[in-house]
């Protein structure tokens, strides 16, 4: 039709968090690179064989690729613990197909190597026999602190990284720099820290029954990791005393005829007033407020439709 005007093509919208494609990094030719000197010397002294050399695309580190000597490299001690179910998968998938393609991160320790990320692989090579792992050897040790960001392998419950956690916290604390709270990236969540203390003690310990509270209250310390461990063992030891009476009121339940895997959840839900409050008080008010609650809870007054309400609304029991 004449003099109808036609509408200028839509710019399309660029997504939310995401950069403009080929922004940064480095381009295919700049990635080239001999590897570093002072880390190939460690990985020949080790009895391992340099590959190749190579800046990595995001952030230009530099990475050697390497095959090192399986007996020269172990799991780094604070990870979480091995999955012998999974292991045996990964060794019977590796040993059928007779092919070994996905190499473990790895960084120098003393005379050996430690893997932050592959713990899984390692296992699955040492149980089939084989001389040698092939891995990206990083220059820079702090890289095994970044478990539970590098994992790619299997993912990890709450129990797990809960350990996974507290395990680098300890590890961490003598050297460690600046406040408890500068090491979100590694810890992810102060709830970790404090659930893996309850888990040390307890491996059977019920922490997503806990885990909804503490993620409402538990927050960081502005101390060094030193100083800030007694306080969250502190805040660990409240929990642990929560969980003491509601498996006190979980047993009295049980006792009266009240047969469900929800018990807990349900009893922690009826002593737990965060949910409808929309500015949470502090850890201690917050764990002394419940605790008092739980401390009153009336076996006597609940009724079996309650408890079948809890159900979908449960915790993750990690």
């Amino acid at each position: 039709m004449a003099g109808k005007k036609t509408a200028a093509p839509r710019k399309p919208r660029k997504k939310k968090g995401r950069a403009e494609a080929k922004s940064k990094g480095l381009t295919p030719a700049e990635c080239a690179g001999a590897p570093e000197a002072s880390l190939a010397g460690k990985i020949t002294t080790a009895g391992g064989a340099v590959l190749a050399g190579y800046r990595e695309p995001l952030g230009a580190t530099e990475v050697v690729l390497a095959a090192l000597p399986i007996d020269k490299v172990a799991p780094t001690p604070f990870q979480r613990d091995l999955s012998d179910a999974h292991a045996k998968r990964l060794t019977a998938t590796i040993g059928k197909i007779a092919r070994y393609f996905d190499p473990i991160v790895a960084v120098p320790a003393g005379d050996v190597f430690w893997t932050p990320n592959g713990r899984h692989r390692l296992e699955a090579m040492t149980r089939l026999g084989a001389k040698t792992i092939i891995a990206l050897v990083l220059p820079d040790p702090d890289i095994q602190y970044k478990i539970l960001a590098l994992n790619v392998e299997k993912s990890h419950n709450l129990r797990e990284k809960s350990l996974e956690v507290i395990r680098m916290y300890r590890a961490m604390a003598d050297s460690a720099e600046g406040p408890e709270s500068a090491r979100e990236f590694e810890f992810e969540e102060p709830a970790f820290a404090t659930l893996g203390i309850c888990y040390e003690k307890n491996g059977r310990f019920s922490g997503g029954a806990y885990n909804s509270i503490l993620r409402r209250v538990d927050g960081w310390f502005e101390a060094p990791l030193k100083k800030a461990l007694p306080m969250r063992e502190k805040r660990a030891a409240k929990i642990e005393k929560l969980d003491a009476r509601v498996t006190e009121v979980v047993k009295a339940l049980q006792a009266k005829g009240f047969k469900s895997p929800y018990l807990r959840p349900f009893v922690v839900a009826r002593v737990n007033p965060l949910r409808f409050m929309k500015v949470m008080p502090p850890f201690d008010d917050a764990l002394d407020d419940i605790q008092k609650r739980a401390d009153r809870f009336k076996v006597d007054n609940v009724k079996q439709e309650d408890i079948a309400a809890t159900a979908g609304v449960a915790g993750d029991e990690g």
